[in-house]
Order: C-alpha cells, then sequence, then structure tokens
C-alpha cells in the first residue's frame, strides 16, 4: 500500500470513529454537524483511497458522487454503494452539512457500508 493510499484510509476510519462516537452520546447531545462532517469526509477518504491504490490522482475539487462515479468504471461492485440520502454529495465544498439527527445517521450509514463494502472486497 503506498503512502497516499495508505493516508487516505487512515484519515477515513479516524473520521468515521469520529462519527460513531458522537452518535453515541445521548441525543440532546450530539453534535449533528460532527457527524455529518467527519461521515462525509471518511466516505470522501475511502473512495479516494480506493482511487489511489488504482493508481489515480484526485483532487479536493472532486465531489463524492464524482469519486463514486469513477470507482464504478473501475469496478462495476460499487454500483452497490447508494449514497443518494446524502443530498450534499455532488457539492465538494461541504459547506453544506445536515442538522437533523435522522439525516446524519443516514449518512454515518452510508459511510459504514462503504467501509463494509471494502473490507468484503479484500480492499481494506
Amino acid at each position: 500500500m503506498d503512502q497516499k493510499e495508505s493516508d487516505h484510509f487512515e484519515k477515513a476510519k479516524q473520521q468515521l470513529r469520529k462519527a460513531n462516537e458522537e452518535l453515541f452520546k445521548p441525543e440532546e447531545d450530539v453534535v449533528s454537524f460532527l457527524v455529518c462532517k467527519n461521515s462525509l469526509n471518511a466516505i470522501e477518504n475511502y473512495l479516494k483511497g480506493y482511487l489511489s491504490k488504482r493508481g489515480f490522482d484526485t483532487t479536493g475539487a472532486d465531489s463524492i458522487d464524482i469519486l463514486l462515479e469513477r470507482c464504478r468504471l473501475l469496478d462495476k461492485k460499487f454500483h452497490r454503494i447508494d449514497l443518494s440520502v446524502i443530498d450534499c454529495s455532488a457539492n465538494p465544498d461541504h459547506n453544506r452539512f445536515c442538522e437533523d439527527i435522522e439525516k446524519v445517521s443516514s449518512c454515518f450509514q452510508s459511510a459504514d457500508h462503504l467501509e463494509n463494502f471494502l473490507v468484503k472486497q479484500g480492499i481494506l
């Protein structure tokens, strides 16, 4: 595993862990912004890690939707990944965050599903 790929996967794991820790707090104490931000960043880093593994460079301007489409072009199994619950996935700025706890839970579940997918594929 090269350094760039490793860095993306390590960041993604840390971000997903932070989002999960936030969700385990009592509902009134959950900072939904942190769950959303960390989940989105985890998804982005997992996708960038896969693309780096396959020898492709990515930029900060690439949206999650674009990254996922590139992954799908390289491996049809990525069509199993559904990020449709993430309304802001096409926004590369990540300046839009959900505040609804149900919505951020869905975003976290999408990130967790992507991680599990990568593990099952032997990528992580």
